[in-house]
């Protein structure tokens, strides 16, 4: 838990929740899908650092991004709370951040972790970036290396994992720098610590990622260029603007998912973020046969935003062009459970960042799917899947919120009851999951207990 006033963990026992989904309810009607958690992040972190107010609707009120709003908060920023989806970050200008009192703790939070490496790098104080257990786990030193090389002066663990720790003072120069693996994480660090250096700071990816922090720094008046895949900033004075935040495509996903494995199931999904860095889902599926319909499409605060209509349809099996792996990346888990029930198999393949997101989340799938009669084959970089009759059971998230979802929806189309156990981190995405499951439609039950 984050403690608005200090940071510091919870000494409360944990809460656990398990989802108990019963199987064959149709989802129909018309959802608003939780605020885009990648934009949220990012128009907190970039309307702290700008001159002026940034007022952002359509927020999302989970735990990471609360994980960031309080990190904000302990640097001197003051952020206004007019409504759960409605924030105002009173911008303190890119020098105006102050030493928090202590050492920043970030929970679940890998994009709160990442992204602040490279805010902060530029900072005049020092300062110490931490988490809860799983965010300990993460690997760092793909932001700390290329930060070092623009000169910050930054460390992690000898195992290359949190805490991550800053001197301030450090002279920041841009530099250009070719990624070895795609990552927007890694990619929105380097741009942001680009606002602190000398000069432009380029970065080439090796395949498409997501363009939010591109996007939002030139809605903020920051000068920013691609070419192909390689992307420069040069730094300068942000202003607050107002911005609106799409619905978030990954939590999408799940209903998309549900909506066309259930017969006599049709959902819509109003105003959700479709940047075509974020949409490759849609196309996955539609490629599997899913009945998907783009409606009133429109741009907000920089973002393209559509309507999403989807129904059931028998669906197919895939090989999943390895172009789209990098922007459907956090997708991977819905999309799994949709190839559980098509027909034929599956291949997933240049997808070995799944296995250091929250969990290994090749592995995990690949249990989940076995455990419920699914032919699942994991490979390092990705994974087999032959569509067949889901059986129910039990199944273990592994804390992760993404694999507790998808079981949510593959328990619709079990043979019997399907428990997804440890579900308490669903709140890290999409806080009220179940309750919005349940009012298209599923049946869902949330049992919750006390940690040991």
């Amino acid at each position: 838990m984050i403690s608005p006033a200090g940071g510091r963990k919870s000494n409360t026992v944990p809460l656990t929740v398990d989802f108990l989904v019963q199987p064959g309810a149709a989802v129909n009607g018309a959802i608003d899908v939780p605020g885009d958690k990648s934009i949220s992040h990012r128009s907190l972190m970039i309307g702290a650092v700008a001159e002026g107010d940034t007022r952002i609707r359509g927020f999302l009120p989970s735990e990471d991004t609360e994980a960031t709003l309080s990190a904000l908060h302990q640097m001197g920023v003051r952020i206004d709370r007019p409504s759960a989806t409605e924030v105002v970050v009173r911008g303190v200008g890119l020098y105006g951040l102050r030493a928090p009192a202590a050492p920043l703790y970030l929970g679940n939070s890998g994009t709160s972790a990442r992204l602040l490496a490279g805010l902060l790098s530029g900072q005049n104080f020092d300062v110490q970036l931490q988490g809860d257990e799983s965010l300990m786990r993460q690997p760092m030193r793909r932001v700390t290396d290329p930060l070092r090389q623009m000169g910050a002066d930054i460390s992690c663990s000898p195992d290359g994992t949190p805490p991550v720790r800053i001197r301030g003072g450090a002279s920041l120069a841009g530099i250009s720098y070719d990624m070895p693996v795609a990552s927007a994480q890694v990619k929105s660090a380097l741009l942001l610590a680009g606002l602190y250096a000398a000069g432009a700071t380029c970065v080439r990816e090796p395949a498409t990622t997501r363009d939010h922090t591109e996007r939002m720094l030139a809605v903020f008046g920051v000068h920013v260029s691609r070419e192909a895949n390689r992307i420069c900033v040069t730094g300068g004075t942000l202003t607050g603007r107002a911005i609106e935040v799409p619905g978030d495509i990954s939590s999408a996903a799940f209903f998309l998912v549900a909506a066309s494995i259930v017969p006599h199931s049709e959902l819509l999904l109003r105003a959700v973020g479709v940047n075509p860095t974020r949409a490759a889902v849609i196309d996955i599926l539609r490629s599997m046969g899913a009945s998907i319909e783009r409606r009133n499409e429109r741009e907000i605060s920089g973002e393209p935003v559509a309507d999403l209509h989807v129904r059931h349809r028998p669906l197919r099996s895939v090989r999943i062009p390895r172009d789209l792996v990098s922007i459907a990346i956090d997708e991977f888990p819905a999309i799994l459970v949709a190839a559980a029930c098509a027909r034929g198999e599956t291949v997933l393949e240049g997808a070995a960042e799944l296995r250091v997101k929250e969990t290994d989340r090749i592995a995990a799938m690949a249990a989940g799917l076995q455990a419920v009669g699914i032919e699942a084959r994991p490979a390092p970089d990705g994974i087999r899947v032959r569509g067949g009759e889901l059986d129910g059971g039990e199944i273990d998230s592994r804390g992760d919120h993404r694999i507790a979802m998808a079981f949510a929806v593959a328990g619709l189309a079990a043979r019997r009851p399907l428990r997804v156990r440890d579900c308490a981190n669903v709140s890290t995405s999409f806080p009220g999951f179940a309750d919005a499951f349940a009012a298209a439609g599923a049946r869902i039950v949330l049992e919750q207990g006390r940690g040991g």
